[in-house]
């Protein structure tokens, strides 16, 4: 058995930006924030923090930042995917060498990949490292689907730990679980089916959802793991309009939005993110208000 990254509620989180770069004393902040309100790890410069969007120099910066703000207090899980292998390596070099405790990489976008090719680049980036790998598998963002046969397969490198999976299909994700065993561990990375990967073996959810409702998250996940299954349940049930409208418009719009309405000093969307058309943004305003986050 391989040693899990985390147990819980791991956040996605956004990076808040100025005119000129990231807002570190405003990421400080939510880091500490964090902490304080029972979120387990944190992953810095994903899909949600618009990683697409920023310099190796400021990725690399932020992914920094963070190990040194966060100390050894929660696991720091670092974004180094690349749809170019030897950038990946460079990226997960980084963040070896920055303090991470394990990164996350996504599969290949737009050049795509065939399964063998798959396995080449993951295994190509994990043996050019020391510390866990979690695999990104989000179909929907990159065109690219991983199939459990070949998660079975990279779950034979030793510090290949770890699926986060994106695919939406619990059919794939109990296939992975019967299939890969105690040999990787899986995330939800969709925050409405958190519960049901849990029911399947899951160790908690990479979530979008936290940001705004951190100790929620959390909540809903030890719930279930400790046996209190109906309040997990209500937890799970209890935000999904909540999902819903943090995912009315592409992932980060909506929830960098969110936090900006609760006082959050985000700063804005990078082009190509925009700002929220007026229906979808009404109701982001109206599920905020239902949860109790907005007055």
């Amino acid at each position: 058995m391989k040693k899990t990254v985390f147990t819980g509620s791991g956040v996605a989180i956004i990076t808040p930006f100025t005119k000129d770069g990231v807002n570190y004393d405003e990421l400080g902040k939510m880091l500490e924030y964090h902490i304080a309100n029972k979120t387990d790890a944190v992953i810095i410069c994903g899909t949600t923090g618009e990683a697409s969007t920023m310099p190796d120099e400021e990725h690399c910066a932020a992914i920094k930042y963070t190990v040194d703000k966060v100390a050894g207090r929660i696991p720091v899980i670092a974004g180094t995917g690349s749809n170019d292998t030897p950038h990946a390596i460079k990226l997960s070099k980084f963040a070896q060498s920055a303090g991470a405790d394990a990164i996350l990489t996504v599969t290949p976008y737009y050049n795509k990949a065939t399964q063998k090719g798959l396995i080449e680049h993951f295994s190509a980036i994990a043996n050019s490292i020391d510390i866990p790998v979690i695999l990104y598998n989000v179909p929907g963002r990159t065109g690219c689907n991983i199939k459990p046969e070949t998660l079975k397969e990279l779950a034979k490198i030793d510090n290949i730990v770890a699926v986060k999976e994106a695919s939406g299909d619990l059919s794939q994700v109990a296939k992975i679980a019967s299939i890969c065993g105690d040999e990787l561990d899986i995330y939800s990375g969709n925050d409405d089916q958190i519960l049901p990967v849990l029911s399947l073996g899951g160790k908690g959810v990479i979530s979008v959802v936290a940001n705004v409702a951190p100790v929620e998250t959390h909540n809903l996940v030890m719930n279930f793991l400790e046996g209190n299954v109906q309040e997990a349940i209500k937890l799970q049930l209890g935000m999904i309009e909540l999902c819903d409208a943090l995912f009315c418009e592409v992932n980060p719009i909506p929830v960098k939005t969110a936090l900006g309405l609760m006082g959050w000093n985000t700063g804005d969307l990078r082009l190509p993110l925009t700002s929220m058309e007026p229906n979808t943004l009404a109701q982001l305003k109206t599920a905020l208000a239902n949860y109790g986050l907005l007055k």
